[in-house]
């Protein structure tokens, strides 16, 4: 039997030194300044290989010389050290929200910090028209990326990676599955391809994955915390987050929340912001002429930001439908925290900020389904922001994760 040669000498020195490479990068990535001495202690590796290694990675662009420990108030006295600095801007990423109404596009730099931003309208809300055709989405979601760029003042040379979120399964190709929902494949027309042209990393992941790793980026849990992102404007989804780590399978169904059309109490995987102008709109044509502030509206102008305004004000039948919501959130937080055993669950999205007084009353009713005393169910704190800046995570983890031995222009 054949086997695979081992690499010579020269192939192992090579394979030595691109790992011992990657280990000072992944100690600067995003970080202050530091000297060899620090990234010595930092790495275990010597001296004269950390100098090497740093000019290596200032050539490639990844490093910068920093101020000396002089000029930092460090030494005072004898020949002053160098300082390395993680280059930041060595390459740009760019996340997008591509929503079912919206298209957000978000340039940051290697840190994750949003340096230019843009929006553009997709399918209007509550609008009955057909969903945009794929030619018309896929140029929608250029012209967003393009407007980013413009604000940021950066080319398309400057973007090293592109990661777009979208409302429909993802497999690990980038592909959105075709069976019983066209609306997959109208949300991901082979987005996977629009990084192609400029030579971009691109990756298409769901929408609600990547707001759960935007929730494990902010840190606000235990690192073994297990928890579930539900986005819940128009339809539900979930990213589900177990000891710490998101859940991944190659046909991109998990957190697929299809099955709750078959769930007593909710039978709908349609999202609580429909949810709320759907109840809204039967309340009023069922009490027309209604006088609290909800009948400000005619049904058909109703909007869940109206439902959720009145409410605050006490509402009668805004009040009503909030009931309506937080019982049908607790049913959904049941077929999750029951299977999986969940410590919490956020609902997250552009709706979230509206929806601290339901999720509070979903973990009242919940007493009444399940027995799960230790199960938090919340409203996000990243709100709008969620999907994009989870999309700007993960271009930021694949550009380190590709990091060397080209530097960031290869």
């Amino acid at each position: 039997m054949s086997q695979t040669p081992s690499p010579g000498p020269a192939g192992s020195s090579q394979l030595i030194r691109q790992l011992n490479a990657q280990r000072v990068l992944g100690c600067m990535w995003g970080r202050e300044p530091s000297t060899a001495t620090e990234l010595m202690h930092a790495t275990g590796l010597t001296r004269a290989t950390v100098l090497t290694l740093c000019r290596d990675l200032t050539e490639q662009g990844w490093l910068q010389v920093s101020e000396n420990s002089r000029q930092a108030g460090q030494y005072t006295k004898g020949r002053p050290a160098l300082r390395y600095g993680f280059r930041e801007d060595a390459c740009h990423v760019i996340g997008v929200d591509a929503g079912l109404h919206q298209v957000t596009a978000a340039v940051a730099n290697l840190r994750g910090v949003e340096i230019g931003c843009a929006a553009r309208p997709s399918n209007p809300e509550g609008s009955e028209a057909p969903l945009q055709p794929a030619p018309e989405r896929r140029r929608t979601i250029l012209d967003t990326i393009d407007a980013a760029l413009a604000q940021a003042d950066l080319t398309h040379a400057d973007v090293a990676c592109l990661v777009i979120a979208v409302p429909a399964p993802v497999d690990s190709s980038g592909d959105s599955p075709k069976g019983l929902n066209a609306f997959w494949g109208l949300m991901n027309p082979e987005l996977i391809s629009l990084g192609a042209e400029h030579g971009w990393d691109c990756a298409v992941d769901n929408d609600a994955n990547l707001a759960a790793l935007a929730e494990l980026d902010l840190g606000s849990g235990a690192a073994e915390d297990s928890f579930a992102v539900i986005l819940s404007g128009e339809r539900l989804g979930a990213g589900l987050v177990m000891d710490g780590s998101l859940l991944h399978q190659s046909r991109g169904g998990i957190g697929e929340l299809g099955m709750l059309d078959l769930v007593q109490g909710v039978e709908s995987s349609n999202g609580l912001g429909w949810w709320a102008r759907h109840l809204a709109r039967e309340a009023l044509k069922q009490a027309p002429g209604h006088a609290g502030p909800l009948g400000a509206v005619t049904p058909e102008e109703v909007t869940s930001e109206h439902v959720f305004a009145a409410a605050e004000q006490g509402d009668r039948l805004a009040l009503e439908i909030i009931d309506q919501l937080a019982d049908r959130l607790a049913r959904i937080c049941v077929v999750l925290a029951g299977l999986l055993d969940l410590d919490r669950i956020l609902v997250s999205g552009a709706i979230a900020p509206a929806l601290t007084d339901v999720a509070a009353r979903a973990k009242h009713k919940l007493a009444q389904y399940l027995y799960a005393p230790w199960l938090r169910i919340e409203a996000s704190a990243l709100g709008a922001d969620a999907v994009r800046r989870g999309a700007i995570r993960l271009a930021v983890d694949r550009i380190k994760d590709q990091a060397l031995p080209g530097g960031p222009a290869a």
